[in-house]
């Protein structure tokens, strides 16, 4: 099923949110300080581009650095990919079929947000990470 429900993902919003994640991916590599918000917008990116089947969980290892970095990520980024999860979802929640798309696309904006310290993990596995 969720082979299924990653086809039409892919089709309805899933490579144009991929794309929009690695233009800010690029982007953000463009100085050596921006690498790591370059490299977890790419990773992000791999993520909007097959969410189901999958969830994000907190790493337990991340300290202040990443804390510091979620700040900047918001300031450079993350409200930018935050408003297109927005936008995306509440054109996907017009139809009853596109409902479950909707809800997908507004499961990514936490992680749009605040990327840094975050880890994605199969469904069936979220907490064997921590």
């Amino acid at each position: 099923m969720k082979t299924i429900l990653n086809v039409i993902w892919l089709i309805l919003s899933g490579f144009w949110l991929f794309l929009g994640y690695v233009l800010a991916g690029v982007l953000l590599c463009i100085t050596i300080i921006g690498i790591p918000f370059g490299i977890a917008s790419f990773r992000i990116g791999v993520y909007a581009l097959w969410p189901f089947g999958k969830t994000t969980v907190e790493r337990r290892d991340a300290g202040a650095p990443s804390c510091v970095g979620n700040v900047l990520w918001l300031i450079l980024a993350g409200w930018w990919l935050a408003l297109a999860h927005i936008v995306t979802g509440l054109a996907l929640c017009v139809t009853i079929i596109g409902i479950p798309f909707g809800i997908a696309n507004f499961k990514m904006i936490p992680i749009s947000l605040l990327p840094l310290g975050r880890e994605i993990v199969p469904t069936d596995q979220p907490f064997a990470r921590r």
